[in-house]
């Protein structure tokens, strides 16, 4: 007699329709069911001790697998906006050449550099400048503040990449969820120690301050002298905000 809260489905042999082996042990309730136990499909059925055994690890590498690619999403996409950055700064560099030879300035000088420094392997680039204020600087000379807006978008290539990562971890977390509403015990335990081991071998906390020196100190003041005012250094933490299924 089936126990409370457990149903047993006949095992059956996909080529015949007859009944073959034991039956299939399903819970809806909390239970420790090893032998006979079965998962997703029929022939995910627990026949030895060594079967269960190697499910509970297959389960747990899939949890590191998971929480391995939540990590390189997150890489990937900081790799990308890395990559955006060392442009936009090629970009501000040229424009700031530029303003050293009035006599070579254009109307719109962003939108050359931007058109020249976008040739590359991702997306479009959209600029705007944009006047945010005049003022007096250092003796008294009037001096203009010009803010130029960056947008990149990620390449065709680049977007496909994260969707594709974004899918398998999509899959591979609703099946490990799955498998927690099966109310196994020794599964859910496989669930959380693999958790603990991704999140300890892939999610590896990073903290970056950046420290200035006396040099930029001392330059920091004269800015402030000028009239200018820098922002103060902050810490950069990898954040990982991660839910159940990705």
């Amino acid at each position: 007699m089936a126990q409370h809260g457990t149903t047993l489905f006949p095992r059956m042999d996909m080529g015949h329709g007859n009944m073959d082996g034991p039956a299939c042990k399903v819970s809806m309730l909390w239970n420790w069911y090893t032998i006979d136990a079965c998962f997703l499909h029929q022939s995910w059925q627990i026949t030895t001790r060594g079967a269960f055994a190697a499910t509970c690890i297959g389960i747990m590498l899939m949890v590191v697998m998971l929480e391995f690619l939540r990590r390189l999403a997150k890489e990937y996409d900081e790799w990308i906006v890395r990559d955006f950055r060392r442009r936009s700064a090629l970009i501000s560099e040229q424009q700031q050449r530029r303003r050293l030879r009035p006599q070579q300035r254009q109307t719109s000088p962003s939108c050359g550099t931007a058109a020249e420094a976008a040739n590359g392997k991702t997306g479009p680039l959209a600029t705007t400048s944009v006047v945010t204020g005049r003022r007096r600087g250092y003796r008294g000379r009037k001096m203009t503040t010009t803010t130029t807006t960056l947008k990149f978008r990620a390449s065709p290539l680049q977007q496909l990449i994260r969707a594709v990562i974004h899918a398998v971890m999509f899959g591979l977390g609703y099946l490990i969820m799955l498998l927690a509403m099966y109310y196994n015990g020794y599964v859910l335990i496989s669930i959380w120690i693999g958790a603990l081991l991704g999140k300890f071998l892939c999610d590896w906390l990073t903290v970056k301050f950046e420290i200035p020196s006396e040099d930029e100190e001392e330059g920091e003041e004269e800015m402030m002298v000028d009239g200018f005012r820098d922002e103060v250094p902050r810490p950069q933490v990898v954040e990982d905000a991660t839910v159940c299924c990705g």
